[in-house]
């Protein structure tokens, strides 16, 4: 592993850490914190893969039951899903298995605080503490790590123990409000996850034109396009729908619908988003913007074909 942490003073905290739920995040960020001289006492995860994960990533380490790794650790890693966060909170802190005086941090991006009410409510200290970042659960996620940034969430009294834990795992702290976590969670997903799902189908459309190696051709044009969004922000838009070429944006509604399907939804919706944005900032007359919408909205209107399938 070549995860290289930065260098802690000798009057830093060290944690004897409990992780439960292994999964992508969870066994990367463990592995991270042991590399940063924090000893990972117990992992809980049930599934092949997080088994594995645990092997891989954190050699040595015992599996054991949740309530088991949440007695033995002084600082609890809860990296389970979110919507199954607070009953593990709850059920964990009624048990007695989280208990005074530990720490309790969990990685929801959506979850600040009050879903660890539970923990609090016995003497725990509690963060929150997301990682900006996509996982692999494998090793090449841990030099990843340094400079993430983390999006962390926790009392006044704890801010100094967040920003020790984030530089132990090379991350940066930005520093989000209880009531605007799921504001920041949804620009994330948003620009990652839905990037995702956008570049999947552009693969496809690119493989139905017949290229032999979409990823190959994609790559250059992406990677400048997200380099000068990031830099430039609407600035950076170009193609025909800031052009105005209607005529192009039809045919390619035409050529979608009868060979990519399956594209056309998410093309008509990131079209539409794209002619707002160009008329706003000026780049694109409204009369020529009225046209461009016309060919979208009949796009989505049902053709004689759909409505025999009815």
């Amino acid at each position: 592993m070549t995860h290289d942490p930065v260098r802690r003073p000798a009057s830093h905290p060290t944690f004897g850490v409990g992780v439960i739920g292994a999964g992508r995040v969870g066994a990367v960020l463990a592995a991270a914190l042991r590399a940063a001289g924090h000893d990972v006492v117990a992992a809980a995860g049930e599934s092949d893969a997080s088994r594995g994960r645990i092997d891989a990533l954190l050699p040595g380490v015992t599996v054991a039951k949740p309530t088991d790794v949440a007695r033995t650790s002084d600082l609890l890693l809860l990296t389970v899903p979110d919507d199954m966060l607070s009953n593990v909170v709850t059920v964990l802190s009624a048990s007695g298995a989280i208990h005074a005086g530990q720490v309790v941090v969990h990685t929801s991006g959506r979850h600040g605080l009050a879903v660890l009410e539970p923990a609090r409510a016995v003497l725990s200290r509690i963060l929150a503490l997301h990682p900006a970042m996509t996982f692999t659960g494998t090793e090449v996620d841990l030099p990843r790590l340094t400079g993430c940034v983390f999006g962390v969430t926790s009392d006044a009294e704890d801010r100094a123990l967040a920003e020790s834990l984030v530089a132990d795992l090379g991350g940066t702290p930005m520093w989000v409000r209880e009531d605007l976590r799921t504001l920041y969670h949804a620009g994330l997903a948003h620009g990652a996850n839905h990037l995702v799902t956008l570049v999947s189908e552009a693969m496809e459309i690119l493989s139905a034109a017949g290229a032999a190696d979409p990823a190959a051709t994609l790559r250059p044009l992406l990677t400048a396009a997200l380099d000068n969004a990031l830099e430039d922000g609407d600035a950076a838009l170009t193609g025909p729908i800031v052009r105005g070429d209607v005529e192009t944006v039809r045919a390619h509604v035409t050529d979608l619908r009868a060979t990519a399907p399956q594209t056309l939804p998410s093309y008509v919706a990131m079209a539409r988003a794209t002619l707002d944005r160009a008329v706003t900032d000026g780049r694109l007359l409204p009369i020529r913007a009225a046209a461009m919408l016309r060919v979208l909205d009949a796009a989505e209107a049902p053709t004689p074909r759909d409505r025999q399938a009815r």
